[in-house]
């Protein structure tokens, strides 16, 4: 019998497993490698759709399964296929997105397009967040609509991004499902979308149930997969939302909060 009182140990990427330069620390692979010996999976729950995923997986040596896309991506690493891949209504999202400029004014538009290679495309005025992750930019709008997505983005010129995502909850919360999945990430995903979805999905291809499962994350988009989780552990520096629904709180991702509690938990 494992000394690990969970089967699953379900991981965020950004600001959670990932230190802010994208790395993971010795630390924090030690205790992960540690609690798989121990009988654990280890599953990573991004928001991140399945390109912007690869490049860490693979440097992890990860070979699992992994939830992407804010859940609409159940990926295979160790084989790099699909096992399930959701797409966003793309008439509905045109008219939830008309329906919130409506609302609030003009937005910046990107979005994500489905599949293992599928591109995220810019809009103009969209400040995309720096780092190595590819994006296209685009000027004829048309083509944000000529291929399947998995989601869009929108950036208002003078809401905050918990203004702007509560503004467009209120307004197309029947229509789609609007989540903050960082700064400046504001998300339009198919009605009934969340991390939970993909996580049950994968957990039940690996046999595992909620009750066994702990959850780390930091942003208001981790809060279904808190909820699914029997165990949900806030990082120190996640969003008040998130730490008010948590069962406990850790330290930063930068100061190895998932270690911490993997840790704790692997010699009590």
């Amino acid at each position: 019998m494992s000394p690990f009182p969970y089967r699953l140990v379900a991981t965020d990427l950004d600001g959670t497993l990932l230190r802010a330069d994208e790395s993971v620390s010795d630390r924090t692979r030690d205790a992960l490698a540690a609690v798989t010996a121990a009988g654990a999976a280890h599953i990573v729950v991004t928001g991140r759709a399945v390109p912007w995923t690869r490049h860490i997986l693979d440097d992890l040596g990860y070979e699992g399964i992994a939830v992407c896309g804010q859940g609409a991506q159940v990926y295979h690493a160790g084989e790099h296929r699909l096992l399930t891949s959701l797409t966003l209504d793309r008439q509905l999202a045109g008219l939830a997105l008309s329906k919130i400029e409506a609302e609030v004014g003009p937005l910046a538009l990107a979005a994500s397009r489905d599949g293992l290679e599928g591109e995220v495309l810019i809009g103009p005025g969209y400040q995309a967040q720096e780092g190595p992750l590819p994006y296209v930019p685009y000027e004829d709008p048309a083509e944000v609509w000529s291929a399947p997505l998995t989601k869009l983005y929108i950036q208002h010129p003078t809401l905050s991004d918990d203004e702007l995502a509560r503004a467009a909850r209120e307004t197309v919360g029947g229509l789609v499902d609007i989540v903050m999945a960082g700064p400046g990430v504001v998300e339009i995903l198919p009605l009934g979308l969340s991390k939970a979805t993909g996580l049950s999905l994968a957990a039940r291809r690996l046999g595992v149930k909620a009750a066994e499962t702990i959850a780390f994350g930091d942003m208001p988009n981790d809060i279904p997969m808190f909820g699914w989780a029997a165990h949900g552990v806030a990082m120190g520096n996640a969003h008040a939302e998130l730490r008010a629904v948590a069962d406990e709180v850790t330290a930063s991702n930068e100061e190895d909060g998932i270690a911490v509690v993997l840790e704790r938990l692997l010699t009590v």
